[in-house]
Parts: structure tokens; sequence; C-alpha cells
């Protein structure tokens, strides 16, 4: 773990979140982590405060479940430093083999996501993690695959959280972690 104390780390990460108004469309206020990703240590103070809070809450995690794409940039660090492995939950059509899939509503439209089927096994526990919950769909698309797994979904763990947005409704009954929080 780096340096400082979880308020410090979270100050750091607060820091490298850029915002951009009115942008994809006018009223969106987007929070761009590429600043973060940029910065070394930046990102090592993510992942040491997702990698604290976990630690902290659960005794026992089978492995990390990312979101197609910004959870695979999270996802695989806080698995390697935890010892547990990473699975991918991605776009429909991009793995190959047996799949499950869901498909889920956007605010222009449908998508689906989709998750090999061997990739967790019955019981397993699994953490989701993303980089952002706003409405909070692909979330429960991911949520919805892992339960026709038969997994054991922990929580749901976002670097960012869009308040006004009430994604966190949309996963009920599961847990929701996010470190930021923006109106």
């Amino acid at each position: 773990m780096s340096a400082g104390t979880s308020e410090q780390k979270l100050q750091l990460v607060r820091g490298r979140i850029r915002a951009f108004p009115d942008f994809p469309s006018p009223g969106v206020c987007f929070r761009d982590i590429t600043p973060l990703l940029k910065d070394p240590a930046a990102f090592c103070a993510a992942i040491d405060l997702m990698e604290d809070h976990l630690r902290k809450t659960y005794s026992q995690i089978d492995v990390i479940a990312g979101l197609d794409s910004r959870g695979f940039l999270f996802g695989p660090t806080l698995a390697q430093r935890l010892g547990i492995g990473f699975v991918l939950i991605r776009k429909k059509g991009k793995l190959p083999g047996a799949t499950e899939s869901v498909s889920y509503s956007l605010e222009y439209g449908k998508a689906e996501l989709e998750i090999q089927a061997d990739a967790v096994d019955p019981k397993q526990k699994v953490v989701i993690i993303d980089d952002l919950i706003a409405t909070g769909g692909s979330l429960w698309a991911a949520c919805t695959l892992l339960k026709k797994l038969n997994a054991e979904i922990l929580e749901c763990l976002v670097l960012i959280e869009l308040k006004t947005l009430e994604g966190a409704k949309k996963v009920t009954p599961f847990k929701l972690c996010s470190l930021l929080q923006y109106d």
C-alpha cells in the first residue's frame, strides 16, 4: 500500500477526476478518470482504498468480476493484490465458448452483456467492479449474469457513483460501495 491516510488517498483520487459539463450531451456532467490513470500515485491510491475496503469487509472473496471495459482497468490489479482470480463481463459477441447473456435498457436503447458459462463456480463469492455507476443498468445486468451462474454476489464496487441517477436502487438487493459520490 502507498503512504498516506485513507482520507489523503481519497483526496488524491478525487483530485484526479476531471469534470466535463455538457458531455456527451447538454445537462450531463461526464466524470473522466483519464487523469487518474495517468498518475501512478493516484491510481495506486484508488486500488489501495478498494483493497482496504474489501479486506475489512469480507473474510473470503473468491473472484473479482470486471465490467467491459473500465472495470478491466481496476479489477485485475485488485484481484492480483488479493491473490484471487479475475473474470470478464463483456459486451455481447466478445467472448469465445459457451456464454450466458442478458439484455438491459439504456437511456436510448438496449445493450447486452455476457459472461463465459464456466467463469465462476456455483456459490463462489464474487465482487463486481466497474469505474462508475450512473443509472445502474450495466451493474444490474452483471448481477443477473452472475446469479445465473449461481455465484454469491458480495457487492458491487465502483470508483464513482452519480447519486442523482439513483443507480444503487437498480442493483438492490445487492450491496453497492462507491469511493466517490457526485450529485
